[in-house]
């Protein structure tokens, strides 16, 4: 039974101004260069100041700031009187607020992509027409990395229903031969055991090339697992040859069309930090990466007009009024931009502050094992921020330092007990265990458990599976992969 009802209900919604400043915030420093000439483009109101020229005021009532009139009366005021001020712009917060003057954008060049080359290649081969028909057809599935991962028959297939021409699964196989024959060598391999036997077998025929030809061919999973012993027993290779075998192996390229990659996600991009921390004279002096970020004002066009209509506004005709109202949202809008720029800095500003002030000695030192351990509230209880802004402050930015460029989510870890009962990073954890495994015997690599031992006799209260969960997050394999002879 359906039935109509009152009820009364508590929601929390952000205003439009709201999201745009969580936006603002979010941005990097190169993004915010972006919105701030789309900005400049936008609005009419709002200009690049010259020789410090500003007009800024605090940020405006929520009610007046971007309205859209409606509350507007024949006594409003649209004075610029309370816009203009002679200060300098407090977002501009540094003498020093710019990146290195080696700084440069990220180059971007044009080439031919791996298809392209390879039907170049392709043409200048003695083929007939249909045998260069269907290896065009297997250069169109070769995919970013060099490898043809579908098979003849399905290819085949393809072509015969895509064309009407009957092509036969013996047909692919030629084609895809064909191909196997291109440069990049290694290109239409089905996996990676094909795509590095193929560029062996393009080079000189040495007592080493055969035996990784061979080993690759009739032991690749051994060879992967590194199961060594095995491998020389089977072939009575002594170390020093399968050395050797593994050296001309390790040179290959297991992705042969990496180099034409040209996917965003292969596409190398420069950081540009947001932050720069520089030690002088034992103190650290932070300054904020807004070098490109422009002062920026009311136009005095607008403020003309609108001091214009403000003394005549009782004898204004309804264009006059329209044109006043324009000019005030246009106006307010760039006066909540301006404030919006200020706000977003020193909210920036303080964070970082607060970051560096609780791990000073690493920027002092750049020794990784003196962070100290700091989640998201730590800073927030400092800042005076909530958590939520402290993330979206360190989502996506780096700081400058000494000893490097990086991301601010670098320098929050949780924290570890030792036998003691002291605090110390999981960071510091994490290097120990770096070094740990870097100066091991490769002919016996450190298990887990042997890593367990060692840091617990360090003074790091630690289990095994916490080692191994953090050998994961540094991308170092397990033991028996890390092996070598």
């Amino acid at each position: 039974m359906l039935k109509q009802g009152l009820q009364q209900t508590m929601q929390q919604k952000l205003s439009p101004l709201q999201i745009q400043m969580i936006k603002m915030i979010e941005s990097t420093t190169m993004e915010m260069e972006e919105r701030i000439q789309q900005e400049l483009d936008d609005n009419p109101a709002l200009e690049e100041a010259e020789g410090g020229d500003t007009r800024r005021e605090e940020l405006p009532d929520e009610n007046r700031g971007m309205d859209d009139g409606a509350g507007m009366d024949d006594d409003a005021d649209y004075s610029m009187s309370d816009y203009r001020t002679d200060d300098t712009p407090s977002y501009k917060l540094s003498a020093n607020n710019y990146a290195d003057e080696e700084r440069r954008d990220a180059p971007i060049t044009e080439s031919a992509s791996l298809h392209e080359f390879l039907v170049d290649q392709l043409h200048l081969q003695n083929v007939t027409a249909e045998e260069a028909q269907n290896a065009e057809f297997v250069i169109g599935n070769v995919e970013h990395d060099g490898y043809v991962r579908r098979t003849p028959r399905e290819m085949a297939n393809d072509v015969t229903f895509q064309t009407g021409r009957r092509v036969m699964e013996d047909d692919m196989k030629k084609a895809l031969a064909l191909v196997q024959t291109l440069e990049p060598a290694g290109v239409g391999a089905p996996d990676l055991q094909t795509c590095l036997v193929l560029q062996l077998q393009r080079k000189k025929p040495t007592i080493e090339i055969k035996n990784a030809i061979a080993i690759l061919q009739n032991n690749f999973e051994d060879f992967s697992k590194k199961h060594y012993e095995k491998i020389m027993r089977k072939y009575a290779l002594e170390e020093e040859d399968l050395r050797g075998v593994i050296a001309e192996i390790v040179k290959l390229n297991p992705k042969p069309g990496s180099s034409w990659d040209n996917s965003i996600s292969s596409t190398s991009v420069q950081i540009v930090p947001d932050f720069m921390v520089e030690e002088e004279n034992g103190e650290l002096i932070l300054s904020l990466n807004d070098r490109n970020i422009p002062e920026l004002r009311i136009s005095q066009e607008f403020a003309d007009q609108l001091d214009e209509l403000s003394r005549n506004r009782k004898n204004q005709s309804e264009d006059s009024r329209n044109a006043a109202l324009f000019i005030k949202q246009k106006v307010d809008s760039a006066k909540w931009f301006i404030n919006s720029i200020k706000q977003r800095q020193e909210t920036l500003r303080s964070t970082m502050q607060a970051i560096v002030n609780k791990q000073r000695d690493f920027f002092l030192t750049g020794d990784e094992t003196r962070l100290k351990p700091m989640v998201l509230k730590d800073v927030a209880q400092v800042t005076g921020y909530d958590i939520s802004t402290i993330s979206r402050v360190s989502n996506s930015k780096y700081v400058l330092t000494d000893w490097g460029v990086y991301p601010l989510k670098f320098f929050f870890s949780e924290s570890m007990a030792t036998d003691s009962g002291e605090e110390v990073s999981n960071t510091e954890i994490k290097k120990i265990l770096q070094d740990c495994i870097g100066n091991e015997d490769k002919r016996n690599p450190l298990t887990d458990d042997r890593l367990s031992e060692i840091l617990q006799s360090k003074g790091y209260v630690i289990a095994r599976r916490t080692v191994a969960k953090y050998r994961k997050q540094l991308g170092i394999p397990v033991a028996t992969l890390r092996k070598e002879i």
